[in-house]
């Protein structure tokens, strides 16, 4: 199973650990690509703070993290699963997983990054601010320019198994799953669902969509489940007392929508 992440616009503070060795990232096809944003990134985050804070969609008060940025090079590192913060991950809780689920973590959780490309949670990175929304004035927008790159290393990065993506709809355009691997891949939402009037109402909320993203994906490491595709992903989720519609793709080469409903947080 491989599962995909999108980052967290918050992260927290960059270790004291060594440098960024690109090298050392997983994914290895990404190098160049990483390369390229990265040098990009840090020149300009060093050579003007005004226009940069514009470029990165920064508000006054997030303006240090233009410095930040400008010191990647020689940023403190930590793992990127100490890296992201924020709704999804406090429900994940990676810190709290016992030996077994987070050596399943770090096998199988894939997080996108408009800086990286993708990394998995134990690759050593720096704190950054750079979503994949950005249009950086040399690349473009990072969601196109991580495009290609992604092709070439994601069919390796999903072997056999279950896709199961989990990525909001910024992170969603730097790679779509096709053909074969569409068949086996699970697009999920969540949904929380009221009652008004006697009448069921259903409406996608952001605080519940990435706090039960986070839950049922600590369910199944927790669990040690690994669903070998879509059907089975429904049933484990199912099992582990998720409220859970599916719709298989109508056609070869559409990915599976799971629907997950919740009716509190």
């Amino acid at each position: 199973m491989l599962v995909l992440l999108p980052p967290s616009e918050g992260k927290s503070a960059g270790g004291a650990g060594a440098p960024l060795e690109p090298a050392a990232l997983s994914l290895p096809g990404l190098t160049a690509a990483r390369a390229a944003v990265l040098e990009e990134l840090v020149e300009l985050c060093a050579a003007d703070e005004t226009k940069a804070q514009e470029v990165l969609g920064l508000s006054e008060g997030l303006k240090g993290e233009v410095g930040k940025n400008a010191g990647l090079r020689t940023a403190g590192t930590r793992p990127a699963g100490e890296i992201y913060t924020g709704v999804l991950y406090d429900a994940l809780g990676l810190a709290s997983l016992d030996a077994a689920a987070r050596e399943r973590a770090e096998r199988s959780l894939l997080v996108f990054s408009g800086l990286w490309g993708a990394v998995r949670i134990g690759d050593r990175i720096p704190s950054y601010r750079c979503s994949m929304g950005v249009k950086l004035p040399g690349l473009g927008a990072l969601g196109a320019f991580w495009r290609a790159p992604m092709a070439e290393v994601m069919p390796a990065a999903a072997g056999d198994g279950l896709v199961l993506d989990l990525r909001s709809a910024a992170y969603a355009t730097a790679w779509k799953p096709k053909g074969e691997i569409a068949g086996r891949t699970a697009t999920v939402r969540v949904l929380q669902s009221k009652v008004v009037n006697g009448v069921e109402k259903r409406s996608v909320v952001s605080h519940f969509n990435k706090a039960t993203k986070g839950r049922l994906v600590r369910d199944l490491l927790t669990a040690g489940l690994d669903p070998a595709g879509p059907a089975e992903l429904v049933d484990a989720l199912r099992g582990l007392g998720h409220a859970v519609e599916a719709q298989a793709p109508a056609k070869a080469g559409k990915a599976w929508s799971v629907d997950v409903i919740v009716t509190e947080l």
